[in-house]
């Protein structure tokens, strides 16, 4: 079966997942009588597009790294071609979106999306911001057009949170989700916990070691986490959860002293996304969470995430760590691939 992909968004983690779609292109044909092929490239100046067969990705890549823009890139280079005019009108089954998340309106990945979707093609996507900000919008166009909308790189790259609800848990009735989603967060909160520092000094020690950004407000306030636990929540339960609806408190405000009294109490703070239901009502919140040693997700430390469902027949199931890197987003973009041409049969929709 061969798929033609179309890439939007050629930063760390479109470029990551070209080198990985090619690396692994040989295995996933072989494993999966799966043949990718990425016939064009969409970045911020224009585009690079195979009239034929595939685009030269080692080449491009190549090309990129020596510091030409994917409109400059040989004979394939298109000055000025922006993604939705590509994918109006281009030959390709799937969009891969990898363009920055923007939770401001969304651009250009929202665009991108309905362009797509429009032009009758799937969507793999580790871009937040259309789903965050618009998504009954873009799934009521994907039900009508009856595509598919595969978004586990953008719901904590390699980490399996939608996996392990949708798949692993088919059949099982989902009572509640916790889940520590922000590597950044956990790191902090472990320093603290371990070697009895301030926020102050455990969130410099992070951004020394490129864990955190420069500003970390997205991170230590909980609002990735938010977009996260959305994201989970409207995909499992057909919901239209936005960021308004969310209760969010950060870590900003956790002290030394409240880890310690933590520990006093034989417990450890932790970041956590939690969905619950509630006389038949799903609710959402994120916030700081004591957990007893007893919880699963107490001793997933430092950088690592977590994610653990409580379920009607099966239990408590849950999952730790998954690749906080572009590797790990550029690995859950390929998975879902995959899983797209194993699951092409399913009904349409997200």
């Amino acid at each position: 079966m061969k798929k033609r992909l179309i890439l939007c968004g050629f930063g760390n983690v479109g470029r990551t997942f070209a080198q990985l779609m090619t690396d692994q292109k040989q295995a996933v044909a072989d494993k999966y009588g799966l043949e990718l092929e990425l016939t064009a490239v969409v970045d911020i100046g224009g585009a690079a597009v195979a009239k034929e067969g595939a685009l030269p990705v080692a080449r491009l890549l190549s090309h990129v790294k020596k510091g030409g823009s994917v409109e400059t890139f040989e004979s394939y280079g298109q000055p000025g071609l922006g993604g939705k005019a590509l994918l109006a009108s281009a030959a390709a089954e799937m969009l891969v979106e990898t363009t920055p998340t923007n939770l401001v309106d969304a651009e250009p990945g929202r665009g991108h999306m309905l362009a797509a979707l429009k032009n009758g093609m799937d969507i793999v996507t580790a871009n937040k911001g259309p789903l965050v900000l618009f998504y009954k919008e873009i799934m009521d166009l994907a039900r009508k057009k009856r595509r598919h909308i595969y978004m586990s790189a953008a719901a904590a790259a390699a980490l399996p949170t939608l996996d392990v609800g949708l798949l692993c848990l088919a059949g099982a009735k989902v009572l509640s989700i916790e889940g520590i989603l922000n590597g950044t967060t956990n790191y902090i909160l472990t320093r603290m916990t371990t070697e009895k520092c301030s926020y102050e000094v455990a969130l410099q020690a992070a951004q020394e070691m490129g864990i955190a950004e420069t500003n970390p407000s997205l991170d230590v306030e909980g609002l990735d986490t938010r977009n996260k636990m959305i994201l989970i929540a409207n995909r499992l339960f057909d919901k239209n959860f936005s960021p308004a609806d969310v209760p969010v408190t950060g870590i900003t405000g956790i002290t030394l002293k409240d880890i310690e009294k933590a520990k006093e109490d034989g417990t450890v703070i932790k970041l956590i996304g939690e969905c619950r239901m509630e006389d038949g009502t799903v609710m959402l919140e994120v916030g700081p969470k004591r957990l007893g040693k007893e919880h699963p997700l107490s001793t997933v430390n430092f950088s690592e995430k977590g994610i653990s469902y409580l379920s009607d027949t099966m239990g408590r199931v849950t999952v730790t760590g998954g690749k906080s890197s572009p590797v790990g987003a550029a690995a859950a973009l390929l998975k879902d691939l995959i899983h797209a041409s194993l699951f092409q049969h399913r009904k349409p929709g997200p």
